[in-house]
């Protein structure tokens, strides 16, 4: 059935009007998308929580360029202490699957908002005990022992969120809109970025590089607390994915469904049988959103070490163009969203990910020059190609897989997009500008896995008119 034309979140579509696709074996409808009252909740629950997750990945990849080498793991080598610093944030990464499968089958078996809660908690735990630990100095190798188990348990929530919140904004969606609501928590990333600058900014002016060193650099940590309390207010109000309330937790035996329709039951493991049954999507899907998530770790986390440090491009310099380019990303990703719900998700994804082929070596190249007009120009057109290419991706990710199976699907594969192609690109780079010393291999590596995200999109069927609730 063609979907209506895309209009704004709020808006509400008469339950009564909305046909589902009739079976042999009936099962139960799901519950109509939210109303005009209940749409900014839901948006307000599914970007709430991945702005705050990824504060606080921001935060720890600020402070990592900035002050944690040194305060956790000193050494005579600055080299040497930014890469143990970043491995660190790549540990993050590793557990990511873990919460994939954790969050994942919690949300398939028990429901949306019961995994999107305990991802949100866990994180806010974690965060807040960064900014509480010992240094080195004080309590030697336990100190680093601790950061690493902390970080283990942020990424651990990081699997169960990203999925989880699309799934509860796309799950509410009226026909027609369903990539403009999935594209709320994309604005996320970004704006969890913005807010740490915010506070990061403002604290190395008022106590200079020496005091943030020292202290400061523990509180924009121990702010995520406030963030979090909000979040889990507002996550803890809204209600269930109508899609998953109107999926029966098992079929009934006179009246079977077909396996991984939203009738169906749930499965004990979701991710075996997605694996078994979806393998082929699952790794396009992940190569479809890893260049992207290498243009982001490597424009918001490493180069903000790599400017000043390799460079000696001012650190307020290498902030603000990061700010002002994700600013203008998320700018244009709900309209974005919007023109994909009309003509589809694969083309704006492909003209993203081809923008981002070409455009990744002059973007790092502006590094060279050191001039910071010519630095925030090169990249707010690399982050708004970014957003062309992920704002579609949110909506695109969960629609190529079943509803009993989606949490899991499309969190999987957005996570693993994201270790490979962004857990790991901090240590990647540092160690290729070791060898080549050049901002230009950067380029060529953000360059090739862009590609190979075009590539991927290519091979994979548009999605936009596919049911939803089967």
């Amino acid at each position: 059935m063609p979907e209506s034309p895309p209009g704004t979140v709020s808006e509400a579509v008469d339950p009564g009007s909305v046909a589902l696709p009739s079976s042999a074996s009936p099962t139960p409808a799901a519950s109509p998308p939210a109303g005009p009252s209940k749409a900014p909740k839901v948006a307000a629950a599914s970007l709430i929580g991945t702005t705050i997750e990824y504060y606080d990945f921001a935060v720890y990849g600020t402070a990592s360029a900035l002050v944690l080498g040194p305060a956790f793991f000193p050494s005579g080598n600055a080299t040497v202490s930014t890469l143990a610093a970043f491995l660190t944030f790549a540990a993050a990464f590793l557990s990511r699957p873990l919460g994939v499968v954790l969050f994942g089958t919690i949300g398939d078996r028990l429901g949306r908002r019961r995994a999107l809660v305990a991802s949100l908690l866990l994180m806010g735990l974690a965060t807040v005990g960064v900014g509480l630990l010992p240094t080195y100095e004080t309590a030697g190798l336990l100190a680093p022992v601790l950061l690493v188990t902390l970080r283990l348990l942020q990424g651990a929530s990081m699997g169960g969120e990203w999925g989880g919140a699309v799934l509860l904004a796309a799950e509410h969606a009226p026909p027609g809109r369903r990539a403009l609501y999935a594209a709320i928590p994309n604005v996320g990333p970004s704006l969890g970025f913005l807010l740490s600058t915010a506070v990061i900014l403002p604290t190395l002016n008022i106590v200079g590089r020496e005091g943030f060193t020292e202290w400061a650099w523990r509180v924009p940590f121990l702010l995520g607390a406030v963030l979090v309390l909000v979040g889990l207010w507002v996550r803890t109000t809204v209600s269930e994915s109508p899609v998953f309330t109107g999926s029966p937790p098992a079929a009934s035996p006179a009246s079977p469904a077909s396996p991984g329709s939203a009738g169906s039951p749930a499965s004990r493991f979701p991710l075996g049988t997605l694996v078994a049954r979806h393998p082929r999507r699952l790794l396009l899907g992940t190569g479809a959103a890893i260049g992207g998530s290498a243009v982001y770790y490597l424009t918001i986390v490493y180069s903000l070490s790599y400017g000043p440090k390799s460079l000696g491009i001012p650190q307020n310099t290498m902030l603000t163009a990061a700010s002002v380019g994700a600013a203008a990303g998320i700018a244009i990703t709900l309209p974005v969203a919007r023109l994909a719900d009309r003509i589809g998700r694969r083309p704006l994804m492909l003209a993203g990910a081809a923008g981002c082929v070409v455009w990744s070596v002059p973007m790092y190249a502006s590094l060279s020059t050191g001039d910071a007009f010519v630095i925030t120009g090169a990249y707010t057109v690399g982050l708004m190609l970014l957003a062309l290419m992920f704002s579609p991706a949110a909506a695109f990710l969960a629609e190529l897989f079943p509803a009993r199976l989606r949490y899991t699907g499309a969190s999987a594969a957005f996570i693993l997009a994201n270790t490979l192609g962004g857990g790991f690109a901090p240590l990647v780079a540092t160690w290729l500008n070791s060898q080549w010393s050049s901002p230009l291999v950067l380029g060529c590596y953000t360059g090739g896995l862009c590609l190979v995200s075009l590539l991927c999109v290519w091979a994979l069927p548009e999605t936009r008119e596919d049911d939803f609730a089967s």
